[in-house]
């Protein structure tokens, strides 16, 4: 590790490192999570079942009829969760609209990353709008106003629970996809998503089961859930949750329904423009996993392009970093959309 790679990373942990919140749950399979898919059997057979079956059956696992309840007020779009969990809070939507003059009938999509407040991403929903896209910032499940009273950070949404990672990731992709729904209503048609980490899986996930989306901006990419929480730096607390209980192999396997890799296959013969950004120092989503995403969208000959930051995961919040990183986002929306 050369002397610039080694600064990158203790930058890196020190930004890690000043959350001090950060609980080990204990392993759960979240059985009560997965309804009645695979309902006899030991845990892990069931969890298998219930995988293989919404991965052959995704576009129905990811589709449900739009809210009947959009109210913007405020400049603040709320609406019931298609997808209800068991916590009050969470169960309504909220997406901050930040409106473009002469927008053309172009809006942008943005989810955040794991844990960002409800100022995250506020300032390149902004930025978007120097450049003539309005943007539908959303709050994915678990975060902001949607945490539960009990939580300090959004833990519901990533955990060692292994039903409950699946239900919520299916959630907020279901919540994006009535935004969509809710621009489509407004008169917007040339519609574009922008995801950052966790939101970055989202939004690929909507994306890829919505042709709605013409260009999307994935920033940070991975191939499997799984592998970013088992190896990743800011997910270490969930990798100690899991213990012995199962192995990396066994948690990809049962997180693939929210993975991107399972759904690559279609987009081959969509339109749907892609840009991918990944950090060349990155220990939360390892170079190593970044990488497949590409060679895949390369040996699909999916329509794509490549931006690599010279940092990590947390330092591209910091600047110079994230004005490199918001321009280069920018730049390919407006340009693609």
């Amino acid at each position: 590790m050369g002397l610039y790679a080694r600064w990158i990373d203790r930058w890196e942990r020190r930004l890690a490192s000043r959350d001090t919140n950060r609980i080990v749950r204990p392993f759960e399979w979240g059985l009560d999570w997965i309804g009645d898919a695979g309902s006899n059997g030991e845990p892990d057979r069931r969890v298998r079942e219930f995988t293989r079956r919404w991965l052959a059956e995704s576009q129905q696992f990811y589709t449900a009829p739009a809210p009947l309840d959009f109210r913007l007020d405020g400049g603040v779009l709320t609406f019931s969760s298609p997808l209800p969990s068991p916590y009050r809070e969470n169960n309504v939507v909220h997406a901050g609209f930040f409106p473009a003059a002469g927008d053309q009938g172009r809006a942008v999509l943005v989810l955040p990353q794991w844990n960002a407040d409800a100022s995250g991403h506020v300032g390149l929903c902004k930025l978007l709008n120097r450049f003539g896209l309005t943007a539908l910032r959303l709050s994915m499940a678990y975060h902001d106003r949607r945490m539960p009273p009990e939580l300090q950070r959004a833990d519901y949404h990533v955990s060692s629970n292994i039903g409950r990672t699946l239900h919520a990731s299916r959630q907020s992709v279901l919540d994006a996809r009535a935004c969509l729904d809710w621009l489509a209503a407004q008169g917007y048609r040339r519609l574009g998503i922008l995801g950052t980490s966790l939101g970055s899986c989202i939004a690929f996930i909507t994306a890829a089961h919505d042709q709605r989306v013409r260009a999307g901006a994935f920033n940070h990419v991975s191939m499997y859930f799984g592998d970013v929480v088992w190896t990743g730096l800011s997910t270490q607390h969930i990798r100690r949750g899991f213990g012995d209980a199962i192995s990396q192999d066994a948690l990809r396997e049962y997180w693939a329904p929210i993975s991107p890799a399972s759904f690559l296959d279609r987009l081959v013969g969509r339109d749907l423009r892609s840009l991918l950004i990944w950090g060349r120092y990155d220990s939360t989503f390892l170079p190593v996993f970044s990488r497949q995403v590409i060679e895949s969208f390369r040996r699909l000959q999916l329509p794509h392009e490549v931006f690599a930051l010279p940092c990590a995961h947390y330092t591209t919040g910091r600047a110079p970093f994230n004005l490199i990183d918001g321009l280069s986002i920018c730049r390919f929306l407006r340009g693609n959309l």
